[in-house]
């Protein structure tokens, strides 16, 4: 009773070892190798397959993703002869999977060394500087030389990247020596630039300034030359309607040469008022001329003659709008008109008499030295 139960459960398992040689399951992305008796049979997709079991026999199986494999750093000699470390990373996927089977024994082994030599090869013909700074010209000569040697391979590499590149560590301190200086030497030029700028806007505005404060003088001036202008002809339209009035008054009061004697006579001590007039001198002709002062003023042009009938009021001077006309020649004429009087009363002073107006004596004094002596004059 036994041994039927024996057979019976060799034959179970004879039956799913059976089936398990037979039935084939392969993961995505995957494809396995067939060999049958050692011999390359055929390549099985991913999904479930069947062999002929103890004949056939699935011997690799090989993984078709991308993959990324990082290398250590190796010690590399640039054309200057310094040493530096480079750390690469290698992007690949097998294309092919009986030729990275049968082709190469180790795949990735294989392609470690040959990055490395031909890392060694582009970087010796670099100097340090191209090395730091051709990174891109190092991928691309790594990938071209890779993706060509592991063609026949079955695999194709994508990418290659540096990791890093480690220099020696005095070529590091020289290196941010260097780096500083030229920080310091941007930074000196920057703030020179600057100190430029600031003098330039400076000056720019001390200009702006000065033009301003210009304009607003001449501004001023013209302001003040404007308001002067207009105080002159109100002062001139002013002093001829004093005389006008004065004049008018003259001739409505019917004065004679005794009152303009009288008044001229009032006039003296004021002339010689003051602590520094102590000495003043009287023509000797002032007599002769209070005497026909009265009627000369009263023949001058502008003075009215007494006449029969009402007396009506006399128009003595210019108008104001001839006056506002005339305001500009003012003052030329005003200049004429003194120095000719300095002229008529050096003439008229030449031959005169001299007045202590401190005591109230009176000289003779001949002011031309050999000029007789003329009439005498009262000093008060």
């Amino acid at each position: 009773m036994i041994v039927p139960w024996v057979l019976l459960a060799l034959l179970f398992l004879f039956v799913i070892v059976v089936l398990n040689k037979t039935v084939q399951v392969i993961p995505q992305a995957t494809a396995g190798v067939v060999e049958r008796f050692g011999k390359y049979k055929q390549t099985l997709p991913a999904g479930l397959s069947f062999v002929v079991p103890f004949i056939d026999n699935v011997q690799h199986k090989i993984d078709l993703r991308e993959q990324v494999v990082s290398f250590p750093p190796q010690p590399v000699i640039t054309e200057d002869n310094l040493s530096v470390d480079i750390d690469t990373v290698i992007y690949f996927r097998v294309t092919d999977p009986v030729s990275a089977t049968y082709e190469i024994a180790n795949y990735i082994s294989a392609i470690e060394q040959l990055t490395m030599t031909t890392l060694r090869n582009i970087i010796g013909g670099m100097d340090l500087e191209q090395t730091l700074t051709s990174r891109d010209q190092i991928n691309s000569g790594l990938r071209g030389v890779l993706d060509e040697a592991t063609g026949k391979w079955g695999i194709r590499v994508n990418r290659v990247e540096i990791k890093s590149i480690d220099p020696p560590v005095s070529i590091k301190d020289a290196m941010e020596k260097q780096m500083r200086a030229d920080r310091d030497k941007r930074a000196l030029i920057l703030t020179a630039e600057g100190q430029r700028q600031s003098a330039i806007l400076t000056a720019e505005g001390n200009k702006q300034s000065a033009i301003l404060s210009a304009e607003g003088d001449r501004e001023s001036a013209i302001l003040r030359a404007q308001a002067d202008r207009e105080a002159s002809i109100l002062r001139a339209q002013g002093e001829g309607q004093a005389i006008q009035t004065v004049f008018q008054a003259i001739h409505d009061g019917q004065a004679d040469q005794s009152l303009l004697a009288y008044q001229y006579l009032q006039m003296l001590p004021k002339i010689a008022d003051g602590d520094a007039n102590k000495l003043w001198i009287i023509p000797s002709e002032i007599g002769e001329a209070l005497k026909g002062l009265g009627s000369t003023i009263t023949n001058l042009p502008g003075i009215p003659q007494e006449v029969e009938g009402p007396r009506t009021r006399v128009d003595m001077g210019p108008s104001e709008a001839l006056l506002r006309k005339e305001s500009d020649a003012e003052v030329s004429e005003a200049q004429a008109a003194v120095e000719a009087a300095i002229q008529a009363a050096e003439i008229a002073a030449q031959p005169g008499k001299r007045t202590d107006a401190s005591t109230g004596q009176t000289d003779e004094a001949d002011v031309q030295g050999d000029q007789p002596d003329g009439p005498d004059t009262p000093g008060r």
